[in-house]
Protein backbone atom coordinates (compact mmCIF):
# COMPACT_ATOMS: atom_id res chain seq x y z
CA UNK A 1 0.00 0.00 0.00
CA UNK A 2 2.90 2.21 1.12
CA UNK A 3 4.54 1.71 -2.82
CA UNK A 4 1.20 2.21 -4.49
CA UNK A 5 1.26 5.35 -2.36
CA UNK A 6 4.40 6.75 -2.94
CA UNK A 7 4.32 5.57 -6.74
CA UNK A 8 0.88 8.12 -6.74
CA UNK A 9 3.05 10.78 -5.03
CA UNK A 10 6.15 10.70 -7.56
CA UNK A 11 3.75 10.91 -10.89
CA UNK A 12 1.69 13.53 -9.07
CA UNK A 13 5.52 15.74 -9.03
CA UNK A 14 6.58 14.61 -12.00
CA UNK A 15 3.53 15.80 -13.75
CA UNK A 16 3.25 19.22 -11.80
CA UNK A 17 7.02 19.97 -12.93
CA UNK A 18 6.16 19.07 -16.10
CA UNK A 19 3.44 21.47 -16.21
CA UNK A 20 5.90 23.99 -14.71
CA UNK A 21 8.12 23.65 -16.89
CA UNK A 22 5.53 23.34 -19.81
CA UNK A 23 4.52 26.59 -18.62
CA UNK A 24 7.77 28.68 -18.48
CA UNK A 25 8.36 27.31 -21.80
CA UNK A 26 5.28 29.03 -23.61
CA UNK A 27 5.59 32.13 -21.54
CA UNK A 28 9.07 32.20 -22.61
CA UNK A 29 7.74 32.07 -26.27
CA UNK A 30 5.53 34.48 -26.18
CA UNK A 31 8.24 37.21 -24.90
CA UNK A 32 10.30 36.38 -27.78
CA UNK A 33 7.61 36.47 -30.37
CA UNK A 34 6.49 39.39 -28.71
CA UNK A 35 9.73 41.11 -28.87
CA UNK A 36 10.40 39.85 -32.62
CA UNK A 37 6.92 41.45 -33.73
CA UNK A 38 7.67 44.53 -31.37
CA UNK A 39 11.39 45.33 -30.99
CA UNK A 40 10.20 48.84 -29.44
CA UNK A 41 8.83 47.24 -26.67
CA UNK A 42 9.62 47.63 -22.97
CA UNK A 43 9.28 45.89 -20.15
CA UNK A 44 6.30 47.74 -19.59
CA UNK A 45 4.54 46.59 -22.79
CA UNK A 46 5.21 42.92 -21.34
CA UNK A 47 3.56 43.66 -18.43
CA UNK A 48 0.35 45.13 -20.35
CA UNK A 49 0.41 41.57 -22.66
CA UNK A 50 0.33 39.46 -20.16
CA UNK A 51 -1.82 40.94 -17.75
CA UNK A 52 -4.58 41.77 -20.77
CA UNK A 53 -4.35 37.59 -21.24
CA UNK A 54 -4.93 37.63 -17.49
CA UNK A 55 -7.42 39.79 -16.85
CA UNK A 56 -9.35 40.21 -20.20
CA UNK A 57 -10.94 43.66 -21.04
CA UNK A 58 -12.65 43.47 -17.64
CA UNK A 59 -10.57 46.08 -16.14
CA UNK A 60 -11.51 48.74 -18.63
CA UNK A 61 -15.60 48.71 -18.40
CA UNK A 62 -16.84 51.34 -16.05
CA UNK A 63 -19.12 52.89 -17.68
CA UNK A 64 -20.53 51.74 -21.23
CA UNK A 65 -21.59 55.87 -22.08
CA UNK A 66 -17.77 56.86 -21.28
CA UNK A 67 -16.50 53.77 -23.44
CA UNK A 68 -18.19 54.67 -26.32
CA UNK A 69 -17.20 58.43 -26.22
CA UNK A 70 -13.48 57.26 -26.11
CA UNK A 71 -14.04 54.59 -28.89
CA UNK A 72 -15.41 57.58 -30.85
CA UNK A 73 -12.93 60.25 -30.09
CA UNK A 74 -10.07 57.55 -30.63
CA UNK A 75 -10.97 56.84 -34.25
CA UNK A 76 -9.56 59.94 -35.16
CA UNK A 77 -6.63 58.99 -34.17
CA UNK A 78 -6.32 55.64 -36.15
CA UNK A 79 -3.33 55.48 -38.56
CA UNK A 80 -3.33 53.20 -41.81
CA UNK A 81 -2.36 49.73 -40.99
CA UNK A 82 -2.68 46.61 -42.41
CA UNK A 83 -2.77 44.88 -38.97
CA UNK A 84 -6.55 44.25 -38.47
CA UNK A 85 -6.28 41.88 -35.13
CA UNK A 86 -3.96 39.48 -33.47
CA UNK A 87 -4.37 37.23 -30.47
CA UNK A 88 -2.69 37.47 -27.27
CA UNK A 89 -1.06 35.55 -24.53
CA UNK A 90 0.06 31.80 -24.77
CA UNK A 91 -3.57 30.59 -25.42
CA UNK A 92 -4.77 33.26 -27.68
CA UNK A 93 -7.90 33.38 -25.14
CA UNK A 94 -8.41 37.40 -26.10
CA UNK A 95 -7.68 38.75 -28.93
CA UNK A 96 -6.55 42.64 -29.79
CA UNK A 97 -9.01 44.26 -32.40
CA UNK A 98 -7.75 47.30 -33.31
CA UNK A 99 -9.35 50.50 -34.43
CA UNK A 100 -8.78 50.61 -38.36
CA UNK A 101 -11.19 47.38 -38.99
CA UNK A 102 -13.62 50.57 -37.97
CA UNK A 103 -12.27 53.27 -40.33
CA UNK A 104 -11.66 50.85 -42.96
CA UNK A 105 -15.11 50.15 -42.79
CA UNK A 106 -14.92 46.44 -41.89
CA UNK A 107 -16.84 46.47 -39.27
CA UNK A 108 -19.31 49.32 -36.95
CA UNK A 109 -17.59 51.26 -34.09
CA UNK A 110 -21.37 49.57 -32.27
CA UNK A 111 -19.85 46.27 -33.38
CA UNK A 112 -16.84 46.42 -32.14
CA UNK A 113 -18.03 48.10 -28.32
CA UNK A 114 -20.88 45.44 -28.30
CA UNK A 115 -17.95 42.62 -28.59
CA UNK A 116 -15.90 44.72 -26.39
CA UNK A 117 -18.32 45.15 -23.42
CA UNK A 118 -19.83 41.39 -23.84
CA UNK A 119 -16.21 40.39 -23.44
CA UNK A 120 -16.23 42.36 -20.44
CA UNK A 121 -18.99 40.79 -19.16
CA UNK A 122 -17.99 37.40 -19.44
CA UNK A 123 -15.52 37.55 -16.28
CA UNK A 124 -13.92 34.85 -15.32
CA UNK A 125 -12.23 34.89 -12.16
CA UNK A 126 -8.09 34.06 -12.88
CA UNK A 127 -7.29 30.95 -11.86
CA UNK A 128 -3.58 32.20 -10.78
CA UNK A 129 -2.35 35.13 -8.67
CA UNK A 130 -1.40 38.03 -11.07
CA UNK A 131 1.50 39.19 -8.96
CA UNK A 132 2.79 35.70 -8.62
CA UNK A 133 2.48 35.53 -12.51
CA UNK A 134 4.73 38.50 -12.91
CA UNK A 135 7.12 37.59 -10.42
CA UNK A 136 7.81 34.58 -12.90
CA UNK A 137 7.56 36.45 -15.95
CA UNK A 138 10.15 38.58 -14.97
CA UNK A 139 12.45 35.42 -13.77
CA UNK A 140 12.06 34.50 -17.44
CA UNK A 141 13.18 37.48 -18.75
CA UNK A 142 16.00 37.63 -16.31
CA UNK A 143 17.48 33.74 -16.46
CA UNK A 144 17.36 33.78 -20.09
CA UNK A 145 19.03 36.89 -20.50
CA UNK A 146 16.20 38.22 -22.65
CA UNK A 147 17.68 42.24 -23.11
CA UNK A 148 14.39 44.71 -22.64
CA UNK A 149 14.24 48.35 -21.27
CA UNK A 150 13.41 48.68 -17.65
CA UNK A 151 13.95 45.53 -16.24
CA UNK A 152 17.05 47.23 -14.69
CA UNK A 153 14.21 49.34 -12.90
CA UNK A 154 11.30 47.63 -12.57
CA UNK A 155 9.94 48.63 -8.97
CA UNK A 156 6.82 50.48 -10.41
CA UNK A 157 5.72 47.18 -12.37
CA UNK A 158 6.06 45.31 -9.59
CA UNK A 159 3.84 47.64 -7.56
CA UNK A 160 1.37 47.45 -10.13
CA UNK A 161 1.12 43.88 -10.16
CA UNK A 162 0.44 44.07 -6.68
CA UNK A 163 -2.58 45.57 -6.73
CA UNK A 164 -3.74 43.96 -10.36
CA UNK A 165 -3.24 47.32 -12.08
CA UNK A 166 -3.39 47.83 -15.73
CA UNK A 167 -0.41 50.03 -16.96
CA UNK A 168 -0.12 52.02 -20.15
CA UNK A 169 1.76 51.10 -23.13
CA UNK A 170 5.35 52.53 -23.22
CA UNK A 171 6.39 56.25 -24.92
CA UNK A 172 8.63 54.20 -26.96
CA UNK A 173 6.02 51.65 -28.14
CA UNK A 174 3.35 54.04 -28.57
CA UNK A 175 5.50 56.62 -30.77
CA UNK A 176 6.94 53.16 -32.99
CA UNK A 177 3.66 51.56 -33.27
CA UNK A 178 0.69 54.00 -32.39
CA UNK A 179 -1.68 51.41 -31.21
CA UNK A 180 -5.33 51.68 -31.27
CA UNK A 181 -6.94 48.57 -30.46
CA UNK A 182 -9.70 46.61 -27.99
CA UNK A 183 -9.58 43.51 -26.35
CA UNK A 184 -12.41 41.00 -27.45
CA UNK A 185 -12.48 37.45 -26.00
CA UNK A 186 -11.46 34.92 -28.94
CA UNK A 187 -15.11 33.16 -28.58
CA UNK A 188 -16.72 36.32 -29.19
CA UNK A 189 -14.01 37.47 -31.74
CA UNK A 190 -14.71 34.31 -33.63
CA UNK A 191 -18.50 34.67 -33.42
CA UNK A 192 -19.20 37.97 -34.48
CA UNK A 193 -16.13 39.95 -36.00
CA UNK A 194 -14.02 37.70 -37.63
CA UNK A 195 -16.79 37.12 -40.01
CA UNK A 196 -17.29 40.47 -41.51
CA UNK A 197 -12.96 41.03 -41.25
CA UNK A 198 -12.45 38.56 -43.35
CA UNK A 199 -15.05 38.42 -45.64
Amino acid sequence: MKKIAYILILVTAITAYSCQQSNKEAIHQSIVNQLDAYPKSTLQDIYKYFYQEHFGPEHAISDTNSVKKHLVSELSLVKGSNKYYEPIGMKGEYVRVYLNTVTDGLISAEDLLNAFIASANEHRTPSSNWKRKWGTIVSIIKDENIKIKGLEDNSMLTEAARKDQAVHHSKAYNEAYHPHYRIVSRSIFERDLKPMIER
